[in-house]
């Protein structure tokens, strides 16, 4: 599988996934939850669960640099 960062038009440790590939948790920005991370089959993009104060709410996987993480499919069909 080839993933790429679109924009937006390490080792196994606490707080990381099993099921996310290794490339993605070292592309991920370091403050969300990567346990909860997964693949949606609706935009082929990587999305987690945030735990706010009031609700808890699903938000893509983002890279350092605030770009999402989504398989290479979605990136050609973005392109």
């Amino acid at each position: 599988m080839t993933l790429g960062a679109c924009a937006a038009t390490g080792d196994m440790g606490a707080g990381q996934s099993a099921g996310v590939p290794e490339a993605v948790l070292e592309l991920a920005a370091p403050y969300q939850d990567l346990e909860t991370a997964q693949l949606r089959a609706e935009d082929g993009c990587y999305w987690y669960l945030h735990a706010g104060r009031v609700e808890t709410t699903l938000l893509p996987l983002r890279t350092v640099d605030g770009r999402p993480i989504c398989t290479a499919t979605t990136v050609e069909k973005a392109g």
